[in-house]
């Protein structure tokens, strides 16, 4: 039985990335790069105004207070996307708005508050040194800067960043296809009528949608009975996708037949069973070098197995370089007894109460009981040596799901 470290360690090289593509930067977000991206402009592209008011030279303002204010002439303005302003004579302000191009021979923005327009005049109370309120030219970013690294995810700050710099079009580590295929008589699809015995196959539902967050393509296929020549067939099937996941059929009843199609199939098994609970009875093999991973049948042991073992290994395979969740501290709201031998990984519900994080378990710990992980946005690790844990003990936590949330805002303490 291997730990969850040795697990780790023997999936992950079975999962590096399937090359790239070049893919339309509208269809990017959430991928991978797959290269360094190098900016091609100076952002911002001119020296533009950060705020609505006058151009003006620093030094014939340097002076102006509300007891002296400088009297100047405006000519002309500067408003984004409009014609590009005159120079600035001697003596003279520009009407200047957000974002718009600075005149040459301004140097600073007076803003509109600290002035008193008449007519063509306008009045400065307010003295504004060299490059006040004004965003230079490549103050973000200068062209030929590395912009993003290889194995970035583009996110909408990434996705801004490079639309700003006009690329169209990104290197990305390409998508891999996990086939999903359930094992099971009881197993019925979505809508299906259920007769004395048969249950609706979760699992798959559950797991496809896990998969699409993580950014890879699900492959969901029918369910296969209990029978080790359609067993055989079914994975046949699937492993036309780059990875293949089974749900149940992996332990040791005499309707498991995972481990013998397995075997039949040249699916060469690496190893059986991790120290972990939920999930125990997790398979790993590989044929041809492609990954084949059976999670357990039961609902909460597949998602806590995904999160733990199977989500790390695609994010490698998806190309990226930090593809381990970072635990956080908190602190447990009631004692907690359990049986100790295997990592527990608990459901629980975190809030955050002054400075810190406190995690309440789910009073349902069960394998099969879907209702425990409802509301649930914390996985709680309970080290395998601990049997009795109490009320106020530190523990690490994985946030999960909906993160958290509150009924008010933060803002109302923070006026």
């Amino acid at each position: 039985m291997q730990s969850i470290a040795e697990a780790l360690a023997a999936m992950l090289p079975a999962f590096s990335p399937l090359g790239e593509e070049d893919v339309p930067l509208t269809r990017s977000f959430g991928r991978y790069l797959a290269q360094d991206i190098i900016a091609a402009l100076d952002s911002p592209p001119f020296d533009n105004s950060a705020m609505d008011g006058y151009a003006v030279r620093a030094v014939e303002v340097a002076n102006a207070d509300s007891a002296s204010p400088v009297r100047l002439g405006v000519r002309g303005e500067s408003r984004a996307g409009g014609p590009l302003p005159s120079a600035l004579e001697r003596g003279a302000a520009c009407r200047i708005f957000t974002g718009a191009p600075m005149p040459a021979g301004a140097d600073a923005v007076v803003i509109q508050e600290d002035t008193v327009r008449t007519g063509d005049e306008v009045t400065i109370f307010e003295a504004s040194p060299v490059g006040k309120h004004v965003r230079a030219r490549g103050s973000d970013v200068r062209a030929g800067a590395a912009l993003l690294r290889s194995g970035d995810r583009i996110w909408h700050g990434e996705l801004g960043l490079l639309a700003s710099q006009n690329i169209a079009r990104v290197p990305v580590y390409k998508q891999p296809r996990v086939a999903l295929l359930s094992t099971g008589d009881e197993l019925r699809e979505l809508g299906a009528k259920l007769e004395p015995g048969s249950i609706v196959n979760s699992n798959l539902y559950v797991l496809t949608e896990m998969l699409r967050e993580l950014g890879v393509v699900p492959v969901p296929l029918p369910a296969a009975p209990d029978s080790l020549p359609e067993i055989e067939s079914a994975l046949r099937k699937a492993l036309e996708a780059d990875v293949v996941i089974t749900m149940g059929g992996v332990s040791v009843g005499e309707y498991d037949f995972v481990h013998e199609a397995f075997a039949n199939l040249g699916i060469e098994p690496s190893f059986w069973k991790v120290r972990i609970k939920p999930g125990k009875p997790l398979a790993f093999a590989q044929y041809r070098g492609k990954p084949v991973i059976g999670v357990p049948g039961n609902p909460i042991s597949a998602m806590v197995i995904f999160e733990v073992l199977v989500a790390p290994s695609l994010r490698a395979m998806l190309g990226d370089p930090r593809p381990h969740p970072q635990p956080v501290s908190a602190r447990l709201r009631e004692d907690y007894r359990r049986r100790p031998g295997r990592i527990e990984i608990a459901r629980a519900v975190a809030t955050r109460e002054g400075d810190e994080l406190v995690v309440a378990l789910t009073s349902l710990q069960g394998s099969g009981s879907l209702p425990s992980f409802v509301g649930v946005n914390a996985l709680v690790i309970l080290p395998a040596d601990r049997a009795e844990l109490h009320a106020g003990d530190w523990v690490e936590a994985l946030l999960w799901g909906p993160g958290l949330r509150s009924e008010r805002s933060c803002f109302e303490t923070l006026d």
